[in-house]
């Protein structure tokens, strides 16, 4: 059976799957505190599998990218060119995102969007909350390049409701 692992820690992500109906880390979940007999494994909703467990990440990451998921300055020789410039942040500052900078990109989120499910061109939540973690950082000046992804059809939940209303 194909799947993937890398930490064995829960920090990495890549070992994300299905386990009983419900998008799971496999390796920070015990067996024994699932409560059954049985246990089930499926690659993650939401992805397009490879092989057995193993799903393909390439759209998910796509989204991940467009929203620009990086420290953005307007002064980009200041950003590149500078490489002893230090932009510092106070501990409130640092607090205003670090809950969402904690995101090892593992899908489980994205897996259990019904957004996503039904609109295959929704960002999805782990790309709405990078693009958050992002502008919301004190350094960042690229708020507003950011709010262009996310301010579109991609970005909201927008889908066409005809074929579902039928």
């Amino acid at each position: 059976m194909s799947f993937r692992y890398s930490c064995r820690m829960g920090i990495c992500g890549s070992c994300g799957m299905l386990i009983n109906g419900t998008p799971r880390l496999a390796c920070e979940t015990k067996p024994y505190d699932l409560g059954t007999e049985v246990i089930t494994v499926e690659p993650l909703s939401n992805f397009e599998p490879i092989k057995d467990l193993a799903a393909d990440f390439s759209d998910f990451f796509e989204k991940h990218r467009a929203v620009k998921p990086w420290l953005i300055r307007k002064d980009e020789a200041e950003q590149f060119e500078k490489l002893e410039t230090y932009y510092t942040q106070t501990e409130d500052q640092l607090s205003d995102y670090l809950e969402f900078a904690y995101c090892i990109k593992c899908g489980l989120c994205y897996s259990a969007c019904p957004m996503v499910f039904l609109n295959k061109d929704y960002l999805g939540p782990q790309a709405l909350a990078q693009a958050y973690r992002w502008s919301a950082d004190n350094r960042d000046e690229g708020a507003v390049l950011r709010l262009k992804v996310v301010d579109s059809e991609r970005g909201r939940l927008v889908m066409p409701l005809q074929r579902y209303l039928q």
